[in-house]
């Protein structure tokens, strides 16, 4: 169900403090808080002892007290004090998972700890280049099971019906699509040629007029996407073409969590080449995302549900050879990590 060894995204980085905060990842509850010199501690939210969620203790220094009967845990998962009792048994201990600190994020690894290589977690392009504006992230919490969002992001033809007012319009509908598989990830693309620009984009090109635009849509294993959006003026735009410096990008990076097989934490940012330090662009941007992401949280947490009560078989169509393609890569790869391979 969930490939283990890689990074996740449990929380952003602004929502853990002194106060411990629990959050639940591959159907695993987790306990995080922030040590004194500021890094972060990740353990197993569960006291050995009777498994009240040590999130309902407190943090002592860099060390956690379950809040039942005391016992006290550092950020490695060894219990350091049990009052009252002069040996501590060596199964007084909870596991602690490594943590990595990046893009204003925290990630987890939850697979074996010694396979954890922070060198892993997802590159994003220009994070921190000035000439490059940021869209505020933000995270949602859907009621569906993770794989039905990666579906969602390799499937550009459906903003046409679900975002007809901000990402979509009349040239999403019938482009036909290209697909491009690799060991790690799957991406769909188009460019469609002499359209209307879509409406959530219109009023932040720098050019006026009629557009050519790529949609490119890769989601890498597990489950971290990459939605990058390219406007050209119409006429300039193409694969392996030069294009003119005018042109608007967009990229918005994609993180879901499983929560549970019920359940996906949905974490976003963009990054853009337009207005770089107007906060009023930003927040206009954050806001637009917003709404069309609940857009898809109503669709998604209705094919769950529609997913769930089925009594008839599901078809394929050719748009879904993307989303196709990621789940077969996906499946294989959990197998071999099960097979130990």
């Amino acid at each position: 169900m969930f490939l283990r060894n890689a990074w996740y995204v449990a929380a952003w980085d602004h929502e853990v403090a002194a106060t411990p905060r629990a959050v639940r990842l591959l159907g695993e509850d987790v306990v995080l808080y922030r040590r004194t010199d500021g890094s972060v501690a990740a353990l197993e939210d569960a006291c050995p002892h009777r498994k009240l969620p040590l999130s309902m203790g407190r943090v002592k220094g860099d060390a956690i007290e379950c809040g039942y009967h005391g016992l006290t845990f550092n950020g490695e998962g060894r219990c350091i004090r049990i009052p009252g009792e002069d040996r501590i048994p060596s199964t007084a201990r909870v596991r602690a998972y490594p943590v990595a600190q990046r893009y204003g994020l925290l990630w987890l690894w939850m697979g074996a700890p010694e396979a954890a290589d922070p060198a892993l977690i997802y590159a994003v392009d220009h994070w921190g280049d000035p000439a490059w504006g940021v869209n505020q992230g933000d995270s949602m919490e859907i009621r569906c099971h993770y794989l039905y969002l990666t579906d969602n992001l390799l499937d550009p033809s459906h903003v046409a019906w679900v975002h007809p007012g901000s990402f979509g319009n009349a040239a999403t509908e019938a482009t036909p699509l290209q697909v491009t598989v690799a060991d790690d990830r799957v991406a769909v693309w188009r460019w469609m040629h002499d359209v209307e620009a879509a409406p959530f984009y219109a009023p932040f090109l720098p050019f006026a007029g009629r557009v050519d635009r790529k949609q490119f849509y890769e989601v890498r294993l597990p489950c971290l996407a990459l939605a990058r959006a390219i406007f050209a003026p119409a006429g300039s735009g193409g694969e392996g073409r030069e294009l003119p410096a005018s042109t608007f990008r967009m990229d918005s990076y994609n993180f879901f969590t499983p929560v549970d097989e019920d359940t996906t934490r949905y974490f976003w940012f963009q990054l853009r080449n337009v207005a770089p330090h107007d906060e009023a662009v930003s927040r206009a941007f954050a806001a637009s995302v917003r709404a069309a992401f609940e857009e898809d949280r109503v669709v998604l947490e209705a094919v769950h549900r529609g997913m769930g009560r089925k009594t008839a078989p599901t078809i394929n169509l050719g748009i879904d050879a993307g989303p196709t393609r990621f789940r077969i890569a996906l499946a294989k790869r959990i197998e071999a990590e099960r097979a130990g391979a």
